[in-house]
């Protein structure tokens, strides 16, 4: 027999302690109510009670004026009514109230017991699921206050912008998804001459997508390091620098591949060499008074081969232009229909002038795509004559 707290509610004190001792002697405990309307006790959800046995009978008491109130009360602990002879018009009140149950004296013992039984079993698991929805609920606060944490920490990362390097010009956006991003984006000087950046997609989203960011922004600041404490080139080859991703990336073993374009500016010659590494769209080149056009490139993405070769592209830049690099999110906000349509209407938007990024932003519709389906990130490189 299932243990439980039962409340019996009954004006004739001789009955209701018969009723009680016998509920008693089946394992459960019992308290008595002789005065319903006055009784100090609580059946909402935080009562300590597991099921009522109340009597219909009560002298002076009418339950169809009690019916109005009872409804507004948060009831939760199930109730049984007893009554001392069967009366249809009785029966069907008890059960609009909300009655589980409804018993007609002489009761049946066992039968009684039983429905006892059933309502206390149904009292803990309506506990227990409240439990656990508190729990959940605590924990997703928990989890996110963690990625609200975590997103802080991963625009702090993200470089200052704009940024101005001697006459280029460095912006950039990132809309999340969720509260992390799988896209991300840097660039710094690398000595006197040269400027670097990358823009990274990683696969997936949240917070394993997030932290293989931090990998590439730590791989590249470590490099960066290297090129001035040991005379280390590799951060000025966009290829050696994917490969280095790769690695990096495969002995993460997170199961996470990543999009990249690598670049690196030469100031002194005003050129450019860039590696793609399995990245869509490509890097858009906007030439002062020219047509927008794609850039060249291809190569498999980081994480996917333990030895992938990565092709190196060497272009002069105008002297005026602005080149711009989006994630493959931009993509999914665009109207068409199909990958090639999407590309030329993309390419569209660029017209045949260097644009501020803002006027890019608001002709893509990038910050009207909420939430945004897929993490879309953005790059904006510019330079006036």
């Amino acid at each position: 027999m299932c243990e439980g707290n039962v409340l019996v509610i009954d004006d004739d004190p001789g009955r209701a302690q018969a009723l009680a001792d016998s509920v008693q002697k089946a394992g459960f405990d019992a308290q008595i109510v002789t005065d319903a309307v006055n009784g100090n006790f609580s059946l909402n959800s935080d009562s300590q009670l597991d099921v009522v046995l109340c009597e219909m009978d009560l002298k002076g008491f009418s339950w169809t004026e009690a019916s109005q109130v009872l409804k507004k009360m948060d009831i939760q602990v199930p109730a049984i009514m007893l009554s001392d002879a069967f009366e249809s018009q009785q029966m069907m009140t008890a059960l609009r109230l909300g009655a589980s149950d409804f018993f007609v004296r002489p009761l049946d013992s066992s039968a009684l017991l039983e429905s006892i039984s059933r309502c206390v079993r149904q009292r803990r698991l309506r506990r227990e699921l409240k439990d656990s929805r508190i729990k959940l609920e605590n924990t997703i606060k928990v989890l996110e206050q963690d990625q609200q944490a975590g997103r802080q920490a991963q625009l702090a990362m993200l470089p200052d912008s704009p940024m101005c390097f001697n006459k280029y010009s460095f912006e950039h956006i990132v809309v999340p998804s969720l509260y992390l991003s799988g896209d991300f984006t840097d660039y710094f000087t690398v000595g006197d001459r040269y400027i670097a950046f990358f823009l990274a997609d990683v696969s997936g989203h949240g917070s394993s997508s997030a932290f293989a960011t931090v990998l590439m922004k730590n791989l590249f600041a470590r490099k960066r390091s290297d090129f001035f404490r040991r005379n280390d080139e590799t951060i000025r080859s966009p290829g050696e620098m994917l490969k280095r991703a790769n690695k990096e990336l495969l002995d993460l073993g997170v199961d996470k591949f990543a999009t990249m374009v690598v670049g690196v500016i030469d100031t002194i010659k005003n050129s450019l060499s860039y590696s793609v590494a399995g990245h869509l769209p490509l890097p858009v080149l906007i030439p002062s008074g020219e047509n927008a056009r794609f850039l060249s490139g291809e190569g498999p993405p980081v994480g996917l081969m333990s030895d992938p070769e990565f092709k190196e592209q060497q272009i002069s830049l105008p002297d005026a232009f602005m080149l711009s690099i989006f994630s493959d999110g931009i993509l999914e906000i665009l109207p068409a229909s199909n990958l090639l349509s999407k590309e030329a209407h993309f390419l569209e938007k660029f017209g045949k002038s260097p644009l501020p990024s803002d006027d890019i932003i608001k002709s893509l519709g990038i910050l009207d795509a909420e939430p945004a389906p897929d993490d879309i990130a953005g790059l904006f490189i510019s330079k006036d004559q």
